[in-house]
């Protein structure tokens, strides 16, 4: 069983300096040891918490969420995140702000941060505009510091952008190290991320493409299927075949789901839109072009139709490794039989690994609170040790 010092032991001998003062965007950006350092924190946190043991680093503070697009795990996993450290969140509003009135994101990134500690954003939903709006407030914000406007620096935390998810990709490999008791018992280990059928279309590539650029990096042999036409952005495959490379692990594509799931020991069906359509969204959005949007909805919706086969089913998870390989998902998933009539899983699989796919989201608050935490302790092993020794109760 996993003990706290033994936790800050581990801590101690990783090189995270880096992280202090400094955002969290792409996760291949990251070392692996900054990787690593994150899942301790992450995970002596939540033991912090279990043991109603306060974890709280600040009295005051803000927490700045802006969601540009629809959320249910990660926006609370954010917001408990926040209040886990002590910081309060509030949501910032753009239909309640001054942005309809011509404010600039200059303007608006130094007005939101004057008492914020940290930054969150999500804006998965155009190539090429979500990643670009994230580093323009993170630029913003130091360039308010650098000024003497703002007092400290808040620090940016990508909730989803239209490159990579890494709060999620994050929660879904602590699962995974959980799952399989150790990160070093994920080497060589085979998983499945595969496009799966959705009645709906322009689902983001981030969730796959954050699972291919983090798996990638730790011995795993990583397997990317989907349909003809279904691509992902081609530098995010560049980077896990690098990745692959150098941790002496496998990344493969196929555009067959039943040889992804052939003796995988855990599988990651996903429905996404590809890239070339999302890039054709975001130009016709781009240009307000409403005709066409529907336009190119009905016919994702009817190539989509083509493949109601690629389906996780009671059938297809034989072909695992023992018939029993790991199913997850980012949630909500689409049910067959249950939220829609044809979708990604059989209601059968769902509900069998339904208690672990809750586990699995239940690490992202943890891996968010962790974000910040590292980016504004400089001490983390101290200061995780004082928490653990402090009087303070979570609840009395």
């Amino acid at each position: 069983m996993l003990k706290y010092d033994d936790i800050l032991n581990s801590l101690e001998k990783k090189n995270f300096s880096q992280m202090y003062q400094n955002d969290f965007l792409h996760t291949w950006m990251k070392s692996n040891d900054e990787i690593n350092s994150l899942f301790d924190v992450a995970d002596a946190l939540r033991m912090l918490r279990e043991n109603n043991k306060s974890p709280r680093i600040f009295d005051s503070g803000l927490g700045i969420s802006i969601f540009r697009d629809n959320s249910t795990r990660t926006r609370f996993s954010y917001a408990s995140a926040c209040n886990l450290l002590g910081l309060q969140m509030q949501d910032f509003d753009e239909g309640k702000s001054q942005i309809a009135h011509g404010e600039t994101v200059r303007e608006t990134a130094n007005m939101i941060s004057f008492m914020a500690d940290v930054i969150g954003i999500r804006d998965d939903m155009y190539i090429g505009k979500g990643h670009t709006y994230m580093k323009s407030v993170a630029e913003y914000v130091e360039e308010g510091f650098n000024q003497g406007i703002l007092p400290t620096r808040p620090t940016l935390v990508n909730l989803q952008c239209d490159i990579d998810h890494p709060t999620q990709s994050l929660a879904d490999f602590m699962h995974l190290i959980h799952h399989f008791g150790g990160v070093e018992n994920l080497r060589g280990k085979k998983i499945a991320m595969t496009w799966a059928y959705s009645p709906s279309y322009g689902k983001p590539l981030s969730v796959p493409q954050g699972v291919i650029g983090l798996m990638s990096r730790f011995g795993m042999d990583v397997t990317l299927a989907h349909p003809k036409g279904y691509e992902v952005m081609p530098e995010v495959e560049s980077i896990a075949k690098k990745n692959s490379e150098f941790s002496g692990g496998k990344f493969t594509k196929t555009n067959s789901m039943q040889e992804a799931f052939d003796n995988a020991d855990i599988v990651y069906p996903k429905s996404w839109a590809s890239y070339s359509a999302m890039e054709t969204r975001t130009n016709l959005y781009g240009n307000n072009d409403m005709d066409g949007i529907k336009a190119l909805e009905k016919k994702l919706l009817e190539e989509n139709a083509i493949h109601k086969d690629w389906e996780c089913t009671e059938e297809m998870m034989k072909r695992t490794k023992n018939s029993n390989a790991l199913y997850m998902h980012c949630l909500p998933a689409d049910i067959s039989g249950l939220s829609c009539k044809e979708g990604e899983v059989s209601a059968s699989v769902f509900e069998r690994y339904k208690k672990p796919l809750y586990l699995e989201a239940g690490y992202k608050p943890y891996v968010i609170a962790a974000m910040i935490f590292l980016a504004k302790v400089k001490n983390p092993v101290s200061v995780l040790r004082d928490l653990d020794r402090a009087p303070n109760k979570r609840y009395l």
